[in-house]
């Protein structure tokens, strides 16, 4: 499993600055693995005080690599919050796990997008030219992946037609530099390490994500649905004051770059890094509307992953209305 262990962390109340007041007997806890460079709307909610005295509360326990690490973790129990590109859930969805895509941890739009950068030099101008080349990506499986393979689709070029390479994200500038690389994507959820390598110049995008996927949620924090079924309300509660929370930022963003770089400098990160967050680029509400995962499934179906009708979005998105969200 790809995720550096709890005491990596400061303990997250202790890192985020947050209140330790005893459990209650009746409090529900729910542990997540953080993202370098990034905040989950879950965070932001905890640090604006949502969660206070609703009887749930959530705990940091490490760092994920990636958003595939982070479904294996929830499946096998280490967590009960995972965080994955849309792609990604839906591929542990059909592998058996029993998930629910409870609210979009993220999303692309004319604001906040996925870029793929090359050298100002490099011969590579644009989606036909990625063919054969190297693109770094932070891990496999997930947005950045199957935007890749979209990408070239769209250009009639094999899927697989680019050899896509696991960089961890703060090490995506330096790898592309030195060109040990020819592309490197950073993703809708690393723009802080993108407004850091642009600031530095000398690079040039090719393309971005909302080029070939248009608007739509990039990818979704994820209960078990055993999780929901036992605790209904507490999940619901979850998912409303995050929903609140990722509001909250695109109404008040520069407040926001400042809880961002608090947060980053508690864990051990670079605080300066947080100017460059552009936001959250989820719609209005919070809430996802079934394109966000139907798309994805309409792509497994034809990559012959899914049979037609075999996955509906309906059957996984979370529903405010709890028995729903628990059948």
């Amino acid at each position: 499993m790809t995720f550096l262990p709890r005491n990596f962390l400061l303990p997250a109340a202790i890192a985020l600055g947050f209140a330790t007041p005893a459990a209650a007997a009746d409090e529900v806890k729910l542990r997540y693995l953080a993202s370098q460079g990034g905040l989950a709307a879950h965070e932001l909610a905890q640090e604006l005080g949502y969660f206070d005295g609703t009887g749930i509360a959530i705990e940091n326990v490490g760092y994920a690599q990636g958003g595939p690490a982070s479904l294996i973790a929830l499946a096998s129990g280490d967590v009960e919050i995972g965080s994955a590109a849309t792609s990604a859930v839906l591929n542990s969805i059909i592998g058996g796990n029993d998930f629910i895509a409870a609210y979009p941890s993220n999303g692309i739009n004319s604001e906040v997008q996925s870029i793929f950068y090359v050298l100002d030099d490099s011969p590579i101008k644009d989606i036909k030219d990625i063919a054969g080349k190297s693109i770094a990506v932070n891990t496999l499986g997930a947005h950045l992946d199957y935007t890749i393979r979209e990408a070239l689709h769209s250009v009639g070029l094999p899927t697989d037609a680019a050899n896509q390479v696991v960089v961890p994200g703060p090490q995506l500038e330096q790898v592309l530099r030195s060109k040990q690389v020819d592309v490197s994507a950073f993703g809708y959820w690393q723009t802080t390490f993108e407004g850091v390598a642009r600031k530095n110049g000398g690079l040039r995008a090719i393309f971005n994500d909302t080029d070939v996927l248009g608007d739509i949620a990039g990818g979704f924090v994820v209960l078990s649905r055993e999780f929901v079924k036992e605790h209904p309300e507490a999940s619901k509660i979850f998912v409303e004051q995050s929903a609140r929370a990722l509001d909250y930022a695109r109404e008040h963003p520069e407040e926001i770059k400042k809880v961002f770089a608090k947060a980053l400098s508690v864990r051990g990160e670079n605080p300066d890094i947080a100017q460059y967050f552009r936001g959250y680029g989820v719609r209005t509400g919070g809430l996802p509307v079934e394109r966000d995962i139907q798309f994805w499934i309409d792509v497994l179906v034809r990559e012959g992953k899914l049979k037609e009708g075999q996955l509906a979005a309906k059957d996984i998105l979370f529903s405010t209305d709890t028995k729903s969200a628990s059948n």
